[in-house]
C-alpha cells in the first residue's frame, strides 16, 4: 500500500498545478520526486531488514515409553542380551545432542518402575539406595517424566520416593488430590527454547482404579482424559500462551476398556476431539506408531508411540519460522526410529557397574529345583504345567476351593534343574497380591465364559482357527485379539470348553476335582490375583456379574505381600518341585480342537 502511494503522489500532483510555468512545473516535480524515491529505497531497505530478522528455528522431542525396567543391555527374566534398553538410548541421545544441543527435549512416558528384576530389587529390597529408575533418568538428563499405571502398581511408598528421587518434574494432570480436589502431580510444564515457548501435558490412563487395590492409589482419583485435556489447554494457553503443545500421554490409541465415565485408551479422541495439541506422544499399548488426524478444525495431529522396552524411540522434530519474533510458521516430522543398532553407552555402563554386580547376585540366588521345564506357551492350548503350577501355589498357600489364573507372559520358559530369583520373575511376572474370594458357582461358570470368549472363537468348521487372532489388519503379524493375560482357567474344578458354542455356552462344570458335586448355586472360595479381583479384564465385573462394591464385600483374604514372594517361600520350603499339567480341563470336540491347535500353535510359535 505505502509503495503504490508514493507512485500515486508522482503522477497525479503536477495535473492539479495548471497555471504555473513549465520550469516551475518541472522543479516543483522534481523535489519531490527526489523526496519520494529517497523515502522508498529507505522503505526497501527497512523491509529488507525485517526480513532478515526472519529465522527458523528447529527443536527435537524424543520420547520413551514403557521401558519397563529394561535400562541395562541384559533381561535378568532369561539371562539372555536384551534389544533396546536405555544403554542403547543413552548412546542415541548423545548423539543427536551433539547436533541440537539444548534445543533437544528428552521425554519419558511412564511405566519405568515395573517389569524387570531389577525394579524390584530396589523398589523392595534395597529401599535405602536411590531408586535405579530415578538414577537412570537422572543420568540421561530427562526433561519430564510422566507417570504410568505400573508406576502406581508399585504402591505410594516406591513411587513418592520415586518422585522425590527424580530431577525433573513429574506429570499428571488427571491425577486428582480427593482431599484438595487440585492435580496431585505437575499437570504441565512449559519449556523455553530460543524464544519458542513448548507446553507439556501429561496424563494417565484412568482405568487405575479398576485394576489396582484402593490402598495402592488411596486418597487419588484418576479423571477422565478427553475433558481433562481439554481444561489443561485452556488454562496453560490462557496462562503460559506456548507456541507449541505437546501430549504426554499414558493411554494407548484406541480400544480396550470404555465405560460412560471414561475409556483406558483415548488418545486418537483427544486428537480429534480437543484442539490446540501439534503432536500426541503416547504409549500403555505397546503399538509402535506413527501418524498423523485431523482434529475438528481440520488441523494436523501427529501421533507417536516408541512401543516398549526401549527397542524404539519415539521423536518429532519441529521446524518453527519466526519473524520479529512472532511465530509466522511451524512444520513437524516424526519418526520411531529403532535403537537395536545403537552401541551401549559405555559411560552409562561405567557408572551403573556397582549396582549392576548387586543386582546379579539378587537374581542368580537359588530357590529350589524343577525335575521338568515349563512353558507358558502350552497354557494357551490346554491345561499346562506351567499355569497350574501358579494354580496349585495359589490353593497351597490360600486353603481356596477355586483358583483362577492367567500366563503373565506368552512365551516364557523356566527349564529343568536348579531355580533361581530371575526365575521366579518368569513364573510371576508382576507385583500382584493374593485374594480370596467368595463366589457362587453360577458366577465362576460366567467368569470363565468371559475369559474363553476373549480367548478362543467360534469354530464353524475344522478349519477354523481355535484362538482368538486380530485379523483387522493382514499386513501385521499374526497376533492375538485380547491380551493374554486375561486368559484365565481355573484348578480344583473339572471342566470342559465346546469351542463350536457361542459365548455363555462353552463351558460346562462336570464336578469339584476331589470328587465333590459343583452347585450353581453353592458359594466358593477362589483364589485370583488383586488385578483381577479389583475388576482387571472385567472377567469378574462383565464376566461374573459382580459390581465392585459387591466384590469388595465378598473378598476374604488379601495377603501383605506381592504373590511372587509367596510362590518363592512355597518352592523354597518344598526344595524339589515337579511340575505336571493337573489335567482338570480341556477343549471340546476333539475333532474340532486336536488339529485346530496343531495349526495355531505352529502359527503363533513357529521357530517351536
Amino acid at each position: 500500500m505505502c509503495l503504490n502511494l508514493c507512485f500515486l503522489t508522482v503522477f497525479v500532483l503536477p495535473t492539479n498545478q495548471k497555471s504555473i510555468s513549465l520550469h516551475q512545473n518541472l522543479s516543483q516535480v522534481i523535489l519531490p520526486m527526489r523526496f519520494i524515491f529517497s523515502v522508498f529505497f529507505t522503505f526497501i531497505i527497512f523491509t529488507s531488514m525485517i526480513a532478515n530478522d526472519s529465522k527458523t528455528i528447529e527443536i527435537k522431542l524424543i520420547e520413551t515409553t514403557d521401558v519397563h525396567g529394561m535400562f541395562f543391555p541384559k533381561n535378568y527374566m532369561t539371562g539372555k542380551p536384551a534389544e533396546g534398553t536405555l544403554a542403547r538410548v543413552s548412546s542415541y541421545v548423545k548423539r543427536q545432542r551433539e547436533d541440537y544441543g539444548d534445543n533437544l527435549i528428552l521425554l519419558e512416558n511412564g511405566d519405568l518402575l515395573q517389569g524387570q528384576p531389577t525394579n524390584y530389587y530396589w523398589n523392595f529390597i534395597q529401599t535405602k539406595d536411590e531408586n535405579i529408575a530415578a538414577s537412570v533418568i537422572n543420568y540421561m538428563g530427562y526433561d519430564v517424566q510422566n507417570f504410568g499405571n505400573h508406576d502406581v502398581e508399585t504402591g505410594h511408598d516406591v513411587y513418592e520416593k520415586w518422585m522425590k528421587e527424580l530431577r525433573c518434574p513429574v506429570l499428571g494432570a488427571n491425577i486428582i488430590d480427593e482431599v484438595s480436589g487440585k492435580p496431585w502431580a505437575t499437570p504441565y510444564i512449559v519449556l523455553e527454547r530460543e524464544g519458542i515457548r513448548i507446553g507439556i501435558i501429561g496424563m494417565v490412563t484412568p482405568a487405575i482404579p479398576h485394576w489396582l487395590s484402593h490402598d495402592i492409589w488411596e486418597g487419588l482419583r484418576f479423571e477422565e482424559m478427553v475433558s481433562s485435556a481439554r481444561q489443561w489447554v485452556e488454562e496453560m494457553r490462557r496462562e503460559a500462551k506456548p507456541d507449541i503443545i505437546v501430549g504426554l500421554f499414558h493411554s494407548g490409541l484406541e480400544g480396550g476398556i470404555t465405560t460412560a465415565e471414561y475409556s483406558e485408551n483415548a488418545v486418537r479422541e483427544i486428537a480429534r476431539n480437543v484442539t490446540g495439541f501439534d503432536v500426541i506422544f503416547y504409549g500403555h499399548d505397546h503399538r509402535v506408531y506413527c501418524g498423523e488426524v485431523k482434529n475438528v478444525r481440520g488441523e494436523r495431529v501427529y501421533l507417536v508411540n516408541a512401543g516398549n522396552n526401549a527397542k524404539r524411540v519415539g521423536e518429532a522434530v519441529l521446524r518453527i519460522t519466526t519473524t520479529d519474533g512472532r511465530v509466522t510458521g511451524k512444520s513437524v516430522t516424526t519418526a520411531v526410529p529403532s535403537m537395536e543398532g545403537e552401541a551401549i553407552d559405555a559411560d552409562f555402563m561405567a557408572a551403573f557397574r556397582q549396582r549392576a554386580d548387586s543386582l546379579e547376585v539378587f537374581v542368580s540366588r537359588r530357590i529350589g529345583d524343577f525335575d521338568t521345564t515349563v512353558y507358558t506357551r502350552d497354557a494357551l492350548f490346554g491345561s499346562s504345567a506351567f499355569v497350574d503350577l501358579v494354580h496349585n501355589l495359589q490353593l497351597s498357600i490360600t486353603g481356596a476351593d477355586i483358583s483362577f489364573s492367567a500366563p503373565m507372559m506368552l512365551n516364557a520358559v523356566i527349564h529343568e534343574g536348579p531355580v533361581t530369583m530371575a526365575d521366579m520373575f518368569n513364573l510371576y511376572k508382576y507385583e500382584n497380591k493374593l485374594y480370596v474370594v467368595r463366589m457362587r458357582g453360577e458366577e465362576i461358570k460366567r467368569y470363565l465364559e468371559k475369559s474363553y470368549a476373549l480367548w478362543t472363537r467360534q469354530m464353524k468348521t475344522t478349519e477354523d482357527h481355535i484362538l482368538l487372532f486380530d485379523e483387522s489388519d493382514s499386513s501385521r503379524r499374526i497376533s492375538l485379539q485380547n491380551p493374554f493375560f486375561n486368559f484365565d482357567s481355573a484348578a480344583g474344578i473339572d471342566y470342559t470348553v465346546d469351542v463350536t458354542r457361542p459365548e455363555g455356552e462353552k463351558v460346562r462344570i462336570i464336578q469339584m476335582s476331589d470328587g465333590r458335586p459343583f452347585s450353581a448355586d453353592s458359594f466358593y472360595m477362589v483364589a485370583m490375583n488383586s488385578y483381577r479381583a479389583n475388576g482387571g479384564g472385567e472377567l469378574i465385573t462383565l464376566g461374573a456379574g459382580l459390581t465392585k462394591s459387591e466384590v469388595e464385600s465378598r473378598i476374604v483374604f488379601r495377603s501383605e505381600l506381592d504373590l511372587r514372594y509367596y510362590f518363592m517361600k512355597e518352592i523354597e520350603r518344598l526344595g524339589r518341585v515337579s511340575p505336571r499339567a493337573n489335567g482338570n480341563w480341556h477343549f471340546v470336540p476333539d475333532e474340532f480342537a486336536v488339529p485346530a491347535i496343531i495349526r495355531d500353535k505352529r502359527l503363533l510359535f513357529p521357530e517351536k
